[in-house]
Order: C-alpha cells, then structure tokens, then sequence
C-alpha cells in the first residue's frame, strides 16, 4: 500500500495502518526542532564583549590620565565625570540586549507552540476520519455476517460496543 494513508510523524514513522482514511486537508505540518537553551549566538556575545572591552579600554585611558597629571581632587572628580556615563551605558545596553533576546525566545515559543497546536488539530481531524472509517466497515462487517446467518455477538464484544450500536 502507499503512504498515501500513513499519518507524518515526527519520526518519519507511519503510527496508523496503511488502511487509514486518507486527510481531508493538504495542510503538510512540520514541526520545527525546539531550540536548544544551551547554545548561545556568539555574534551578540561578542558585541557585548567589545561594548564592555571598549569601555574598559575608555576607563584605563582616564585612569592613566589622572595618574599621569597628578591625582588631585579635580581629577578623581573629571575621572567619576567620565566613569559614570560609561558604565551606565555598558548597563543600559546590556538590559536592552537582554530583553531583546527574551521577546525573541517568547517568539520562538510561541510560533513552536502555534505548530504543535497546529499538529494537534491535524491529528486530531485525521484520528477522528481515521474512527469513522473504522466505525462505517465495522457496521458493515457485521451487517454482512448478519445477512450470512453467522452471530455477530463475539464481535460486537470486541469492538467495545454498547448493544444498541447496530
């Protein structure tokens, strides 16, 4: 038989039998692979690293500057002047980067979210055509041991149905 009949799975293994109904739809699902937590982007990390390695760079300059003239009182003062607005921007510009990658991870989630929702709606369309079927030849498989004289009891038990299904 074809695949025609075969459920997608992640596993590229058909879970129904090759006798199962073919899908109503021609929506093809495929489920993209969770990303994985560990695995950091280097290209913003290494941003950040030169934004704070320029800032240190910044900061060792004035630091040799005030040295280099005399540590006075209006040099330690010129020297906060300067520090200041540079570690407050290394800050601003890490929170920023920070949340700007977690609306990337929410949206991540919930586009992987969305198609396994997605998926599941398709499975859940397909198991139920998939029942129907199986419902519509078990009421004729008994329908004709019926026209043949052969008691269909034994297999009404089987199928698991109350007695007023036929």
């Amino acid at each position: 038989m074809s695949d025609v009949y075969a459920r997608p799975s992640r596993d590229d293994q058909p879970t129904v039998p090759d006798f199962a109904p073919a899908a109503e739809t021609d929506d093809a699902v495929t489920i993209p692979p969770a990303p994985v937590q560990d695995q950091r982007p280097w290209g913003r990390d290494l941003r950040f690293m030169l934004v704070v390695l320029v800032a240190v760079v910044v900061l060792f300059i004035a630091f040799v500057f005030v040295v280099a003239f005399g540590p006075t009182a209006g040099a330690v003062s010129a020297l906060a002047i300067v520090a200041a607005p540079i570690a407050t921007m290394v800050a601003a510009y890490y929170g920023i980067s920070l949340a700007l990658r977690q609306v990337r991870d929410a949206r991540d989630a919930a586009v992987a979210a969305d198609a396994r929702a997605h998926a599941a709606e398709t499975s859940a369309r397909e198991s139920d055509a998939w029942a129907a079927q199986m419902e519509s030849g078990l009421r004729v498989s008994v329908a004709k041991l019926r026209a043949a004289g052969v008691d269909t009891r034994d297999v009404e038990r089987a199928a698991g149905t109350p007695d007023e299904f036929f």
